[in-house]
């Protein structure tokens, strides 16, 4: 029998749904594009396309690992971020469209043309880094991160998008690596789910490192050694900003002004929950903009 592009599609997307995936149909579409070396739009292109037995056999293999409950951004060695292809392996947290908050009110703080001090706390795939890195040209990234299987793949990410020269990927415990520099601007997506949480074995989340996920017994450890350090690096007039879970705006709130900023201000993804805290160090350089000093 000769299966054609729309045929694996429909039968794949059945078969997914009924493993549990909650995205059956584009996960589908993900893993036959990564067998046939084609992104979405061209699967569409060209539904009536008949696969080869080689290509049968490859596609076969991917909805086998998915089914059995593999992330698709591991089968297909990426996932897109803030329109970039960062690369993906299992050493490293899948980036996640709610981080893409961060992003957003990060650029509200950041100059378009000045140069400019960022730092990017525990970067994972180093995904946030590349995004402020790409969006402002001017802004020169020192990306943290503890674990180095995880920083190797940061490394890759910044050397395959040709920022090299603007981003340094730095081995270390949150601010260990950075002891006596300052920056304007701060960023740190900790991890935040309670150690307890049941959410940590289920679905993609259970084949991720576990210590890009949990931070003790609520979830908010990484807040507070963050929190507790990340002030004194920044520059006066500076912005701090972490994401966080969905319920953990008013105990961040309070961490951020325990720890001196100020203008502390509680933001929602696409979705309407509470993602993102930012705080600002008082200084002369005050503004929603913050230059290099």
């Amino acid at each position: 029998m000769t299966w054609t592009v729309r045929q694996v599609l429909q039968w794949t997307a059945g078969h997914l749904s009924q493993s549990g995936s909650d995205t059956g149909r584009l996960d589908a579409e993900l893993l036959l594009g990564q067998a046939l070396g084609l992104d979405r739009i061209q699967l569409y292109m060209d539904p009536d396309r008949p696969l080869s037995g080689a290509e049968r056999e490859a596609y076969r293999e991917l909805v086998r690992a998915r089914a059995n409950g593999s992330p698709v951004a591991h089968l297909a060695g990426q996932r897109e971020f803030w329109s970039l292809p960062i690369g993906v392996t299992p050493e490293a947290l899948i980036p996640r469209p709610d981080t893409e908050t961060l992003v957003e009110r990060a650029l509200a703080r950041l100059p378009a043309e000045e140069p400019v001090r960022v730092l990017d706390l525990g970067t994972g795939t180093g995904c946030i880094a590349a995004a402020l890195a790409r969006e402002r040209p001017g802004a020169q990234v020192d990306a943290v991160e503890i674990d180095p299987p995880a920083a190797a793949v940061a490394r890759s990410n910044i050397e395959r998008l040709g920022l090299t020269d603007r981003v340094a990927v730095l081995e270390g415990d949150w601010l260990g690596p950075v002891a006596g520099r300052r920056y304007g601007l701060i960023v740190a997506n900790p991890p935040y789910v309670a150690e307890s949480d049941p959410l940590l074995d289920t679905g993609d989340v259970a084949a991720e490192p576990r210590a890009a996920l949990a931070a003790g017994p609520d979830g908010l450890d990484g807040h507070r050694a963050i929190l507790a350090g990340a002030p004194e690096h920044l520059e006066a007039g500076g912005w701090l900003l972490v994401e966080i879970g969905w319920d953990q705006g008013p105990a961040v709130r309070t961490l951020a002004e325990e720890a001196g900023l100020t203008e502390v201000g509680i933001h929602p993804d696409l979705g309407g929950r509470d993602r993102v805290v930012e705080g600002h160090r008082p200084g002369t350089a005050r503004g929603d903009r913050v230059p290099m000093s």
